[in-house]
């Protein structure tokens, strides 16, 4: 990391191989090929097979996004928290949803409504559909307790995720539920997880006016 920050390996330039590099620090090539492939990972190196290993021309810093659980992020800032479950129906979804989520239009998934509250004020509206398919076990759950993010936190396996900011105006009825002006500018975050080929849960989160994001790189 070091010769990479400092210039000693410029951008572009080809570094020594993992034999080398293992015998310069007297350790195993194994823990070489480890660090060299973290780097890479990190957007420090471009690793090319049959073609060495390069310092990266135009490295790319990766911000770090986790599925953060609501309640947490509004305890976090200080302030009670409480969600309220706006309906639980089993239906079947609209077309955006069948195309998120990859499903046919007779499927029926799991509709879980709700707002959560950050000192007595709208905070998040939660528009959620589960597919009961890759957790049936969630069928059992009441929701009086815990919310659904919090649940499928704790019990849904997932193996990689869409993810997707914006910009919206509030709709008649996000506005309604945020106690907000229709029209009024939001921030939104769709997002859809899977486990492997099957989705697990596609949400559509409308935060409160005011709500700004935060993330390092």
């Amino acid at each position: 990391m070091r010769r990479i920050s400092e210039r000693v390996w410029a951008p572009g330039e080809l570094i020594p191989g993992e034999v080398d590099l293992a015998q310069e620090f007297g350790c195993a090539r194994a823990t070489v090929n480890r660090a060299l492939r973290q780097l890479a990972e990190a957007g420090l190196l471009d690793r090319r097979r049959k073609g060495g290993t390069r310092v990266a021309r135009y490295p790319v810093r990766k911000a770090t996004l986790d599925i953060p659980v609501t309640r947490l992020e509004i305890e976090g800032r200080g302030v009670p928290y409480r969600h309220t479950l706006l309906n639980r129906e089993i239906c079947c979804p609209p077309d955006s949803i069948c195309e998120a989520m990859d499903v046919s239009q007779t499927t029926q998934l799991l509709h879980l409504p709700a707002l959560h509250f950050a000192d007595g004020k709208p905070f998040l509206y939660e528009d959620r559909w589960i597919n009961t398919a890759a957790v049936p076990e969630i069928q059992d759950e009441i929701f009086s307790e815990i919310n659904a993010n919090e649940w499928l936190i704790e019990h849904a396996l997932f193996s990689r995720g869409d993810i997707r900011f914006s910009a919206a105006n509030a709709t008649k009825k996000e506005a309604k539920i945020l106690q907000c002006e229709a029209e009024q500018a939001i921030f939104i975050i769709d997002r859809t997880t899977w486990n492997k080929d099957q989705s697990v849960t596609s949400v559509r989160l409308a935060y409160a006016p005011g709500f700004h994001m935060r993330s390092q790189i």
